[in-house]
C-alpha cells in the first residue's frame, strides 16, 4: 500500500506541477520515474562507458543521463517535452555536479534528433516506442537500446532480464522488466 500511495502523490504532484506552465502539446505519457534500481540495470545492461553519449527519450527529472554522467563519465541528452521535468532535470544535474556533461532539451520526441546517440534509454508507453521504431532502427550500427518494460514493436530484444526494486526506493514497483536491443548493420 505504501508503494502506490507514494506513486499516487507523485503522479499528483507531477499533474498540478505541470499546471503550472503546460508544455507545448500534451505529454505523450505520464511522468512515471525511473527507480534508482532500474536506472542502475539500465546503464549496466548498456554496458555504458566514458566514451558513450546516452539520450534519455522522456527524462523527467533526469535521473538516467545524470546516473551516466556521475557514475560513467558519458555525456548524457535527455529529451522532453514538459517543460517543467526540463526545469527539474538541470536543478539534479546542477545539485549532482555534472551540468558541463549533460544537456536537456525541450523537444517533441518524433521531432528531436538523436542520431549521435551510442546508447538510448526509454520507459514509454508500446505505441510511443512502436512510433519511435524507424528512428531507432535508423541509428548508428551498435548503438544500444535500454526500454523499460515496454517492447519496442516487434523488434526482438538481444538481451531481456527482470529487476527487483529495493523496496525502500521512494518509488517503489517490486519488479522492472529491462530490454535491450543493439543496431545490426544497415542493409
Amino acid at each position: 500500500m505504501r508503494s502506490f500511495s507514494g506513486f499516487l502523490i507523485a503522479v499528483l504532484l507531477s499533474a498540478s506541477l505541470a499546471l503550472a506552465q503546460p508544455p507545448a502539446r500534451k505529454p505523450d505519457v505520464p511522468y512515471v520515474p525511473t527507480t534508482e534500481t532500474a536506472v542502475k540495470a539500465m546503464l549496466e545492461l548498456a554496458q555504458v562507458k566514458s566514451s558513450d553519449v546516452v539520450y534519455d527519450l522522456g527524462c523527467g527529472d533526469g535521473r538516467i543521463v545524470i546516473a551516466a554522467a556521475k557514475s560513467y563519465g558519458a555525456r548524457g541528452v535527455g529529451i522532453d517535452i514538459d517543460p517543467v521535468r526540463i526545469r527539474e532535470a538541470k536543478k539534479n544535474a546542477q545539485r549532482a555536479g555534472v551540468e558541463s556533461r549533460v544537456e536537456f532539451r525541450e523537444q517533441d520526441l518524433f521531432q528531436a534528433n538523436f542520431r549521435e546517440a551510442t546508447v538510448v534509454t526509454l520507459f514509454l508507453l508500446p505505441s510511443i516506442n512502436k512510433r519511435l521504431l524507424p528512428q531507432l532502427q535508423a541509428l548508428k550500427p551498435g548503438t544500444r537500446i535500454v526500454s523499460n518494460t515496454f517492447a519496442i514493436g516487434d523488434w526482438k530484444p538481444v538481451r531481456e532480464i527482470v529487476v527487483k526494486d529495493d523496496p525502500n526506493d521512494y518509488y517503489y514497483f517490486g519488479s522492472m522488466r529491462l530490454l535491450l536491443w543493439i543496431v545490426p548493420e544497415h542493409k
